[in-house]
């Protein structure tokens, strides 16, 4: 079974396209199945190529991060492979700041909302100066 050993980690940045790839040997020719330790396969974004030897996930997101075990099987026995995923994320707006305009006396609020992994530090300014 390659890779060897039985775990191994890959890092993915959130929007990218997750390719693991487990391929095995053995007489009869082992069949490859993929499960998420713990959860599902995304439905929508989840594909199979090279005969199952590559588990393809599209748009991946933190929600993807997690333990991928491959598993190849034959009538004489079975192997496996976990792949820990951990997907990181430049920061993004969950909700971003908008213009605010008021009258002399009149209050308002400022929302900004970020997220990423790791998660970001939020910081507000004044005319270029930290308030």
């Amino acid at each position: 079974l390659t890779p060897t050993g039985s775990t191994s980690t890959k890092v993915e940045l959130r929007g990218n396209v997750l390719l693991l790839e487990c391929i095995a040997a053995g007489l009869p020719t082992p069949v490859i199945r993929w499960i998420k330790e713990g959860g599902e396969l995304p439905a929508n974004r989840t594909f199979f190529e090279n005969f199952k030897k590559t588990l393809k996930i599209i748009d991946v997101s933190e929600a993807d991060s997690g333990n991928y075990k491959c598993i190849a099987r034959n009538t004489l026995g079975s192997v496996h492979h976990v792949i820990s995923v951990t997907v990181k994320a430049a920061p993004y707006w969950i909700t971003a700041p908008r213009n605010l305009v008021l009258s002399p006396g009149e209050d308002g609020t400022l929302i900004c909302r970020a997220n990423g992994n790791p998660k970001p530090d939020i910081s507000w300014l004044a005319n270029g100066v930290p308030i």
